[in-house]
């Protein structure tokens, strides 16, 4: 992989993580809260899109491109309320080890079996790392962490949240890559369809989003910003070709990056599992990234 691409997926992560840290500030919201960020998103990047959809730089509209990006949207949607679901009934420290641990193994699986990549064996091994290392930074050596309150709420949540995150990144892999929608573009309409299918809810009861989302609206500017950020890099990593079966799985560095952010900002305990299983996904990133 180019190191332009393993520069942008890594940044991606660091993205990645600190929205997801905030997300999970704000999981009492719920669909109000997605609402919210969906529709600073959709404000934020307007001009950016506007640009490309006036100059028609990197956009090959098509029957199939209209098809796929609504289908992104959905699919985006259903993650969205997902994951804050899992984030209302369930830890983050279980939710999102097992969303992003799920998520690379469908997608490159995935890639191999639909976009016709093929694995090698350094590959492979770098993605068995990834996983593993994800695992010991969740549990820290200790798998009865999944059977405590919230435990399993979190592996039901987290599965089904990996599962939606596998969909999408092939079928956004797929629309950037071989129907010509730059990534900025797909992401934007994605958003954009997410906030039509959600506006009934929020103009049904309009007081009470309001009311909920009372001192949320400074953590919602953050995922708004920050959220279609980290997967507009990931995407264009795609864009300049690199692998998706490699990209997925190097995406989790942001476990390892939560883990860091954990121990050198909110001065959490780290023990050693933890730390080693840092050190078995750093090394599964370097496998993949010589792949």
């Amino acid at each position: 992989m180019a190191f332009a691409s393993l520069l942008l997926v890594v940044l991606a992560s660091f993205i990645h993580a600190s929205w997801n840290l905030l997300s999970k500030r704000a999981a009492p919201v719920g669909p109000s809260f997605v609402f919210a960020y969906n529709l600073i998103a959709c404000v934020a990047y307007a001009p950016w899109v506007i640009y490309l959809l006036v100059t028609g730089d990197g956009i090959a509209w098509s029957p199939a491109g209209i098809g796929f990006v609504l289908l992104s949207g959905l699919i985006h949607l259903a993650y969205s309320l997902c994951l804050q679901r899992g984030y209302q009934v369930a830890d983050l420290s279980v939710v999102y080890p097992i969303a992003r641990g799920t998520g690379p193994m469908l997608s490159s699986l995935g890639a191999f079996l639909i976009l016709g990549e093929i694995p090698s064996g350094q590959g492979l091994s770098g993605l068995v790392l990834v996983v593993a290392g994800i695992g010991l930074i969740a549990t820290q050596g200790d798998l009865s962490a999944f059977r405590r309150p919230g435990g399993q709420a979190g592996i039901r949540w987290g599965s089904a949240t990996g599962c939606l995150i596998a969909s999408y990144t092939v079928v956004d892999a797929y629309t950037v890559k071989h129907l010509g929608i730059a990534p900025v573009v797909l992401d934007w309409f994605s958003n954009l369809l997410r906030f039509f299918l959600l506006a009934p809810i929020v103009i049904a009861n309009p007081r009470q989003a309001l009311e909920r989302m009372r001192g949320y609206w400074w953590i919602a500017l953050g995922v708004g910003l920050l959220s279609p950020l980290s997967y507009i890099l990931v995407l264009a990593a795609l864009t300049s070709g690199a692998p998706l079966s490699l990209v997925a799985p190097m995406r989790e560095m942001s476990m390892m990056v939560g883990a860091l952010m954990g121990m050198l900002i909110l001065r959490e305990k780290v023990g050693p599992w933890r730390l080693a299983g840092c050190a078995v996904l750093i090394a599964g990133v370097i496998l993949l990234s010589g792949a």
